[in-house]
Order: structure tokens, then C-alpha cells, then sequence
């Protein structure tokens, strides 16, 4: 009974919740009240960017619609509130609807839901806002007060009021046709005027021109056509002028006065001082993403009689346009006048029948320009500085924007264009409020004070400074720069703009360069602290080139550069063990900042990777070691085709080098590859000689010899150790000169500088020994120390000495590659065990000389008690330097102290 109890339960609360979840997501449209008063508000978008039109019309206190809706795509667009449209309290909004525009809008019509946490009394200006860029694109101020108007922002010019709702947009008319596809004309009617808006995706320095043909023209409808043409000034202004026709060509004045070709009306009249001839009326324009908009505003019927054509709004009339450059006004013609269009019909010139009476829509969807920057762009100048200085925001290309932005060569935040590799020097001059910095974020002001990270690449708080006392900054773009960053102030968000970094010569992005074997494949590179940056480039065409390190392809490492059949460049590492393409192995390396590029079919390739791969031996890829202080043996290859997946025998070269370039990577320069194994083997065979015959040699005469009659023993050993010494120093010299330098890297460098300097020590500690006592006297303490110094310096010179043998063989062997290297280390190993054992039969030996001697006297050090110590270093008698010993302080050279 119990359990059914509960299973009814259950199913009770189950249907109870989906009932209020099916409450709670019912559609809000259908229960929504309609309270507030802007209920039945109804306007149209004002156009800030992305050719944004359109109507808004709120239906309840939690919907609007928007219908014959055109936008250009953005990257995180949503409808945005705040409770005024100043640059501060738009970027302080908020976000009033879940539904996003992330795509292209053209006419459409849609409903959307408020946010739970959005009310109308909230919202004083609904905008159209993209997050990433902070960027307004178009909005709807909500007001009953009709003077509350948008004033015009940027190169906008004019408004209006008209009869969709409180506030008519000057972007909006009745109707709309194509005269091409870049080129559109919109007009509506308004009692005795017409109101004209010609847009048109063209550059900056074009006008555009339309008007109607003079109705008794058949063919050539051009001639005595009354025409507005309009367009920008070079200060971004726009403009629009009558003009008439009487000439294919353009306008010039005869040596009479009189006027012929495209002339403005006022040229033929002389002057137009109460406006009778020039009856176009400029009510508006602006530029947007590349468009051009200008709205005019004429009589159907015009008082100029004589150059301006009567239009009748209830026929069909021949119209004529065109789109051209134009010639900006001189002393002689001070008017933008239109030079000849050119090009094709109906791409920049045509003609056809219209009846503006008729309603008419065909521009469905925005003007997509190819080319939206419209900023002045200065390319940057190593000898020139850059002057940063701040003025008015009239064309500020990333709106909203606050009331002053920097000014770059007295140009409104321009686009700076800069090589990598080329300095960039900056004259700031924008006040001490304003710190000039090069970062990654596009709004700049710092974007760690908006939660978000940067880069930051020049520049910070202290680049501030004034005209009189301008701060001098500069910034070098190298490789590693990405292709666009921003140069903005540091205190203040969005008042600089974009910077194109393009690569200029690959000489000024590297610190070095040589070229390969048969100069077909020029080699790059700059060297960090723990990795190279390293470019390649053919100067031939090819469809791939590849550098490797190494004397050959084969059992070399080698970087691959190509393009693949959709134009994507490519750079991977290999490890080559064959001639075939089976012994092509990919490898693991950490390449980074890879670039590969073809220009003409000439491919050059770009990548950076550490000294040392890996620190795991297992993976082929670590052994591919970069010592700077080592030449580096480069070759390279060219071939037709390569793939990154199943390599065959097309893939194979068809050019290569002939012998491998030594480039030396500290020095800069390169040279041909020359067999180093001679040189080392002459190298360590003087290092032999000295630490494994002459000095060992020059200790064990003095050890063992010291029984003999005279001072042979002493001659032998200051013989030997001279002689080991002076080979020494030699085979050191000999390396440098022929390794073009000296660098303290490798512990084979390391030991053998530490052994050579101990060795040099012995013949200074021999010249500063103490007296030696008298029959009888005690040692003192001078001597001991004398004594246990040298003994201990020189069995450390020997001991330094032969690690430094081993390491410099098994350098030889990762280096170099040398099969022999094992050879050489078992026979160096046979070697000291023979003086090992020879020693310990010596040792022997001379113990069992000594066992009969007087008990007491230390045995220690390896001396003889009972002989007579030299002073004459090369003395040939003994006797001799008996005699002096007591009237001279006496010098011995030997790497252990004589036992007294």
C-alpha cells in the first residue's frame, strides 16, 4: 500500500514540475504586458557602421521587432542598452537580449525577447554592438521628444525629420534601385522636391554622379544632361554640385570665358551669388566600410531654366549616372570637378527609364565594399620619427570614441605601416596624460583594468611627453611581431588604431646571413639565448626547398619548406637515414613561429627551435643538438613536389649542393666545409703526448730516479715537464686558430683549460720555493705549505689532464660522428692501465730501495731524502750547484714538493 503511495507521489511531483517549467518558458509575447509607454515606439536605426538600416518598433514591455533589417557581419554582435549615447556611457551598456546578429542581415524581419533583467525604463539607447570591439553599428535613442535627435557624428552632415516615426535617419528613403553593383541610388518624394541618396562602394577619391538626360536625346543621352555630382573633399567632407553637360570631357574654360565639357552650373553663369543656378541642396553624407552616402535634396522643378531639366514624377524618364575619379580644385578651377569615367557600361556609367513615382526595392541586403579602411596610412620611416600628438576625433574609424585621439603626422589615427626588422622611432608630443604604447588588445587603455590580458611590445607609462620636451620612443618589430597590432594610449581606451607589420627583407628581420653552396639557397639566422630563428630561401623557383645539417642528406637532420595545393605553406623537421624515400622519418622538434611563403614561385620558409630539443636521448629528434661555438655543416635541396603524408620517389630532389657551407654562427660567416678531423686528430695527439708520456714522464723521474748518481733525475724531469708544457700551449693555440676562436661551452673546453692553467701554475709555485733547511734544522711552516701545494696542484694537472683526453674523444664522437671514437677510447683506457701497473711495480720497487733507511723522516711526498736539491733549473753539474745552494735563493720546477 505504501509503495503505490509513493510511486503516485513521485509521478505527481514529476508532472507539477514540468508544468511550471513549461509556465516558465512559455512565450512572454502572448502574456506580456504593455505598460510602458514606449509601447508602440517606432523608429529607425541610425547607421554608425555596418551599413546598418532599419526599422525598431517595441510591441510590449519585453519585445521589440526590427524589420527591412541590412547589416554587415560582425564577430560578437548583440542588442545593447544604456541610458545615453556618449562614448562613456555606451561602452558602460549592457547586453538586453540573448538573441545574436553574427551574420549578414539583408531586409530581414525578426522579433526579439528582452533580457529577464532588461526593462525599457532602463534603455535610453538601444544599440547594435559588437563586444570584441567594443564598436556601436547602429542604435535607436528612445524618447517622446522630437528634438532629441542624433546629432551626426564623424563626416556625417545633416538630418531630418519625416514620417516613419519620431526621428527619420537621413539613410532611409521610400525607394531604392541598382545601377550597378557597386552603385546605388535611393530617393524619396516630398511634394514639390525629391530626395536623393546616392551610395556607392567606391574609394574615397571617386564621386559619383547621377541625373537625368535631356528627353530629346535618342542615343547620345549624356549630352545636355543635367546632373548632381557628388563626392569627399580631401578633408573628408562631403559635398554635392549641379552640374550640366555639353561635352565628353572634362570641364575647360575657353580664352573667351566660355565653359565646355562636365562643368559645374555656376562655371557657365560665372557665379551664383543667391543660389539660382546650383539647385542641389547637400542634407547629409558620410563614409562607411568603404561606402560613400550622400543625400541631397532638389526641386522637381527648378527656377534655372537653362541647365537643370524639369523632372516630372508621373513619367518615365531617362536617368544617367556615372562613377570616376575626380580632380581635386586648383587657383584656375576651384572645384572637384569628375574626370572621364572609363571602364565598361553599367559597371561605371549607364543610363535607363525611371518613373519616381513608382515603388521601387530593389537593394536587398548592404553594400559590401572589398576595401572598408578608409584612414590615411603612413609608412613608417627608420630615418624619420613619427609624431604622436592628440586633436579632435572627426573621423575616428572604430566609434564610439572619445572626444580627442592621437594624431600620428598630424593624420587621425592613421594606419601605421611597418617592416620587421626596421626600427620605428616615435616622437611623442600628446601631453603627459597620455602614454603611448604598442599592445596586442584593440581597445588599448590598459586592458589588464578590463579583465583581459595583452601583449604589450613598446611603450607604457613613462612614454609621455610634450612639445617642448617631446619623449623620444623606439620600437623594432621582429619576426615574432604578429601581423596587425595596435598603438593606443595607455590611459585612455580606443584613441589610436590599427598597425600592419609586414615583413620587409629578411636581412633586416635577421642578424646573419651567407649563402649556401652554389649560392642557389640563401640561409638566415639569429641566435637567442636558448634558440636559433632560422630562415631559408631558394632563389630559384621550386616546389619546395630543404636545408639539413650535416655533410650529406643522408644521416643528416633536415627542414622542409613547401606549399600545398590550396596555396598553405608548410615547414616540418626530418631525420634521413637512406637515399630513398622510405629513409625520410618526420620528427617530433618544437618548431615555433613557423612561415613558409611563395612569391613567384620562389619559396622561403621561417621557423625557430631551441639549441637543445629534448632532453630525452630515446627520440632520434635530441640528439640534434646546436652548439653555437661549433660549426654548423648546412646543405641544401630543391624539388618539384612534397607532401606531408606517403613520400615517393617524385618527391625526391632534383638539385642539391655539392659539399656542405661551415657556418659559423657566433661569427656571422661561413665558409666551405672543410674536414675538421686532421686538425683535431693533430690536436689530440699533442694533448697525448703531453699528458700521457711527458708530464706523467717528468713525475716519475723525480718519484723513481732520485737513486741514480748526479742530477740525471732532475733533468729528466725538468726536461720533460718543459717539454710537456710547451706542447701543451701548442695544441691549444693550434685548435683556436683553426676553430677561429676560443668558447668555454663543452666540458671537453672546460677540463682542458683547467688542466693547461694547473700546468702553468707548477713553473710559478717552483719559482717561489722556500729555502730548503739545513742537515738538521726543522722545516718550516713555509716550506710544508710550499710542498704540499705543489705536490697537490700537480697530480690535480694530471688527473684534470686525462679527463680532459676522455671528454675530448667522446666530444670527437657526438659531434662529429667518428666511428672510430670507441676505438680510440678502449686504446687511451689500455693505455693508463699499462702506466698503472708500471707505476705499482715501480712503487714496489722503490719501497724496497727505501727499506733501509732511517726510520722517523716522512715518506710522504715523492722526493729523496738524502739528495741535494737544484738551483740551476739547466745547471749540467750537480757540483756546481751544490756550491752556490747556500750564497742563492735556488729554483726548482717540478709538479711535486721535494720531502725535507
Amino acid at each position: 500500500m505504501n509503495y503505490n503511495l509513493l510511486i503516485i507521489s513521485g509521478f505527481g511531483f514529476f508532472l507539477f514540475n514540468n508544468f511550471l517549467f513549461f509556465v516558465s518558458n512559455a512565450d512572454p509575447g502572448q502574456s506580456c504586458p504593455k505598460t510602458s509607454p514606449f509601447v508602440g515606439f517606432k523608429s529607425e536605426f541610425s547607421m554608425v557602421q555596418h551599413q546598418v538600416r532599419g526599422f525598431l518598433t517595441i510591441t510590449d514591455d519585453c519585445s521589440f521587432t526590427v524589420s527591412q533589417f541590412d547589416m554587415l557581419s560582425g564577430s560578437d554582435v548583440h542588442f545593447w542598452g544604456s541610458i545615453a549615447p556618449d562614448f562613456d556611457n555606451l561602452t558602460n551598456g549592457f547586453i538586453i537580449s540573448d538573441y545574436k546578429l553574427n551574420e549578414t542581415y539583408k531586409n530581414a524581419s525578426f522579433s526579439v525577447k528582452l533580457s529577464r533583467n532588461a526593462t525599457w525604463d532602463r534603455i535610453q539607447v538601444l544599440s547594435i554592438w559588437d563586444l570584441l570591439t567594443e564598436s556601436d553599428f547602429g542604435h535607436v535613442i528612445l524618447s517622446n521628444v522630437s528634438d532629441l535627435a542624433p546629432a551626426p557624428s564623424g563626416n556625417d552632415s545633416g538630418g531630418e525629420e519625416g514620417k516613419s516615426g519620431p526621428f527619420t535617419v537621413p539613410t532611409m528613403f521610400d525607394n531604392c534601385k541598382v545601377l550597378s553593383n557597386d552603385y546605388r541610388v535611393r530617393w524619396s518624394l516630398d511634394e514639390d522636391f525629391i530626395d536623393i541618396g546616392l551610395e556607392a562602394a567606391i574609394t574615397i577619391q571617386n564621386y559619383m554622379a547621377f541625373g537625368w538626360a535631356n528627353p530629346n536625346a535618342n542615343s547620345e543621352f549624356m549630352i545636355g544632361g543635367d546632373v548632381a555630382v557628388a563626392g569627399f573633399t580631401e578633408e573628408g567632407m562631403p559635398f554635392v554640385d549641379d552640374f550640366y553637360i555639353t561635352g565628353y570631357s572634362e570641364c575647360t574654360i575657353d580664352k573667351d570665358g566660355s565653359a565646355h565639357g562636365v562643368c559645374p552650373d555656376t562655371i557657365y553663369e560665372g557665379s551664383d551669388p543667391v543660389g539660382l543656378v546650383n539647385n542641389t541642396k547637400l542634407s547629409y553624407g558620410h563614409r562607411r566600410d568603404g561606402v560613400s552616402f550622400i543625400r541631397y535634396r532638389r526641386p522637381l522643378v527648378s527656377v534655372d531654366t537653362k541647365y537643370d531639366l524639369p523632372v516630372n514624377h508621373t513619367e518615365n524618364m531617362t536617368v544617367i549616372w556615372a562613377l570616376g575619379l575626380m580632380r581635386p580644385p586648383d587657383t584656375i578651377r576651384p572645384y572637384y570637378l569628375p574626370q572621364n569615367h572609363g571602364g565598361r557600361m553599367s559597371v561605371t556609367y549607364g543610363h535607363l527609364v525611371l518613373n519616381v513615382s513608382d515603388k521601387v526595392n530593389e537593394c536587398l541586403g548592404p553594400l559590401d565594399a572589398a576595401d572598408k579602411e578608409d584612414q590615411d596610412l603612413i609608412i613608417a620611416d627608420a630615418n624619420k620619427p613619427l609624431v604622436v600628438t592628440t586633436g579632435p576625433a572627426v573621423h575616428y574609424p572604430n566609434p564610439p570614441n572619445p572626444s580627442k585621439v592621437l594624431y600620428i603626422n598630424k593624420k587621425e589615427a592613421p594606419v601605421l605601416k611597418v617592416e620587421r626588422g626596421v626600427p620605428v622611432k616615435f616622437s611623442v608630443q600628446a601631453g603627459h596624460d597620455v602614454a603611448l604604447y604598442i599592445t596586442s588588445d584593440l581597445i588599448g587603455g590598459n586592458a589588464t583594468l578590463r579583465n583581459k590580458t595583452e601583449t604589450i611590445y613598446a611603450g607604457g607609462s613613462e612614454a609621455e611627453g610634450v612639445l617642448a620636451s617631446p619623449m623620444e620612443l623606439i620600437w623594432e618589430p621582429d619576426r615574432n611581431t604578429p601581423d596587425q597590432v595596435y598603438y593606443h594610449s595607455l590611459f585612455q581606451k580606443k584613441m589610436g588604431w590599427r598597425v600592419q607589420v609586414v615583413d620587409g627583407g629578411l636581412s633586416d628581420m635577421y642578424n646573419n646571413s651567407v649563402l649556401l653552396d652554389d649560392q642557389q639557397v640563401t640561409f638566415f639566422w639569429t641566435l637567442s639565448k636558448d634558440s636559433i630563428s632560422i630562415a631559408a630561401r631558394g632563389e630559384k623557383k621550386s616546389g619546395y626547398i630543404a636545408i639539413g645539417f650535416g655533410t650529406e642528406m643522408v644521416n643528416s637532420y633536415a627542414y622542409v619548406g613547401w606549399i600545398d595545393d590550396i596555396g598553405k605553406g608548410h615547414v616540418n623537421s626530418f631525420w634521413i637515414d637512406g637515399r630513398d624515400a622510405s629513409s625520410v622519418h618526420p620528427t617530433n622538434e618544437n618548431l615555433t613561429d613557423i612561415r613558409c611563403k611563395s612569391e613567384n614561385g620562389i619559396i622561403t620558409f621561417e621557423f625557430t627551435r631551441p639549441l637543445k630539443p629534448c632532453s630525452h636521448n630515446d627520440r632520434v629528434e635530441c640528439k640534434n643538438i646546436i652548439d653555437p661555438t661549433t660549426p654548423l655543416k648546412v646543405i641544401w635541396a630543391r624539388g618539384t613536389k612534397w607532401s606531408d603524408e606517403h613520400l615517393n620517389e617524385k618527391n625526391m630532389h632534383f638539385e642539391t649542393s655539392h659539399r656542405p657551407i661551415q657556418v659559423l654562427l657566433m661569427r656571422g660567416s661561413a665558409e666551405a666545409e672543410q674536414d675538421l678531423r686532421p686538425v683535431l686528430a693533430v690536436h689530440g695527439f699533442m694533448m697525448f703526448l703531453a699528458w700521457g708520456i711527458l708530464l706523467p714522464g717528468g713525475i716519475m723521474a723525480a718519484r723513481y730516479l732520485k737513486h741514480m748518481k748526479g742530477d740525471s733525475w732532475y733533468q729528466i724531469h725538468v726536461y720533460l715537464q718543459y717539454s710537456g708544457l710547451a706542447i701543451l700551449l701548442l695544441g691549444l693555440l693550434f685548435a683556436v686558430a683553426e676553430l677561429r676562436g676560443l668558447y668555454v661551452s663543452s666540458a671537453h673546453v672546460k677540463f682542458g683549460l683547467a688542466a693547461i692553467f694547473l700546468a702553468c701554475v707548477q713553473p710559478v709555485n717552483a719559482s717561489m720555493r722556500p729555502k730548503k733547511p739545513a742537515n738538521g734544522e726543522e722545516v718550516s711552516s713555509k716550506r710544508r705549505l710550499w710542498e704540499y701545494l705543489h705536490f697537490i696542484v700537480g697530480r690535480s694537472a694530471i688527473i684534470v689532464g686525462i679527463a680532459a683526453l676522455f671528454s675530448g674523444l667522446k666530444h670527437l664522437g657526438d659531434r662529429y660522428g667518428d666511428e672510430n671514437v670507441h676505438g680510440y677510447l678502449w686504446a687511451l683506457i689500455l693505455w693508463f692501465v699499462i702506466g698503472t701497473m708500471i707505476v705499482t711495480y715501480l712503487e714496489y720497487q722503490e719501497k724496497q730501495r727505501r727499506s733501509g733507511r732511517i726510520l722517523g723522516r716522512s715518506n710522504w711526498v715523492l722526493g729523496n731524502l738524502e739528495e741535494e736539491d737544484s738551483i740551476d733549473l739547466l745547471s749540467p753539474a750537480r757540483a756546481s750547484a751544490q756550491k752556490d745552494a747556500q750564497h742563492s735563493g735556488r729554483m726548482e720546477v717540478q709538479l711535486e714538493p721535494m720531502n725535507r
